[in-house]
């Protein structure tokens, strides 16, 4: 029953009467049917549709809180303040605020705000607390296997910020899209490529068979065809973008798929709902 403390993690705070219509109408997710005690995962994009910044948002008294990562804090606060205009809203660091993850039924201390993650079950909770309110008996290594090992992207590990459609990040698997909400930043794009279905690239879990996982960012190939590249990784599985149809040819091939010198198998995450090009390349 593990916690672990997210120090590369931080909290954002939104504030103010016009808290939930702000965040409603710049953000991918549903802000409005999002229930107490629910971190749901959500991005800023770029006009253009892509990802500047990924999060979970919970709802934090009569405002809300966004999960993200603690080097992207200082740009998340500044970019929210340019949509703000005459918005009666307030956004801030939230630096007494600590992240933790706790999965597996962990217990913790009572003063403990505890949000069930969702994007999945297996994922657990998202813990929010003071410095000294529990220690962990895991690591944030632990946490990411822990991820990894469910297929499940992050951004500035998985993808880089500004170039991945949310398509791509699985955040349409991953409840972090809503396609029936009004009009938010770059929704024409997603929703073009929802209803046309031209994801063509996504990230997949991916195994490595004979060797260590490759770098970050190592080219994944097979045969002749570049696939895509690595993404992060822990105890021989990783996460890698990979062209959905170059793929598919090289199954066709009997071509192995490589990242850098090592063979590799890569499949579909258990949870997601997209075509895949052969079930025989199931990571397992």
């Amino acid at each position: 029953m593990p916690i672990a403390l997210l120090p590369d993690r931080a909290v954002v705070a939104v504030s103010g009467p016009d808290a939930l219509a702000f965040l409603q109408g710049i953000l991918t997710c549903n802000v409005e049917t999002l229930p107490e005690g629910e971190a749901r995962l959500g991005a800023l994009l770029t006009p253009q549709g892509k990802i500047q910044f990924d999060f979970l948002v919970s709802r934090a008294g009569d405002g809300f809180r966004l999960d993200t990562a603690a080097e992207r804090v200082t740009d998340l606060v500044k970019r929210l303040g340019l949509y703000r205009l005459r918005a009666k809203v307030t956004v801030a660091a939230d630096p007494a605020s600590g992240v933790a993850a706790a999965w597996d039924g962990a217990e913790t201390a009572a003063e403990t705000i505890r949000v069930r993650d969702g994007r999945l079950p297996a994922l657990g909770e998202r813990l929010y607390f003071s410095e000294g309110a529990f220690s962990a008996d895991a690591t944030e290594a632990d946490y990411h296997a822990h991820r990894i090992g469910l297929g499940v992207p992050e951004g500035g590990r998985d993808f880089a910020f500004g170039d991945a459609f949310p398509h791509e990040a699985l955040m349409d698997q991953l409840s972090g899209v809503d396609f029936k909400k009004g009009c938010y930043v770059g929704q024409e794009v997603v929703s073009r490529m929802q209803h046309r279905g031209t994801a063509r690239t996504r990230i997949l879990p991916i195994v490595y068979r004979d060797g260590p996982a490759p770098e970050p960012g190592t080219e994944v190939t097979a045969g002749a065809r570049s696939l895509g590249v690595t993404g992060s990784a822990a105890g021989g599985r990783g996460l890698a973008t990979i062209r959905l149809d170059r793929l598919g040819d090289a199954l066709a091939a009997g071509e192995p798929v490589r990242a850098g010198g090592t063979v590799a198998a890569v499949g579909k995450p258990d949870f997601a709902a997209f075509a895949f090009p052969s079930d025989t390349a199931a990571a397992g």
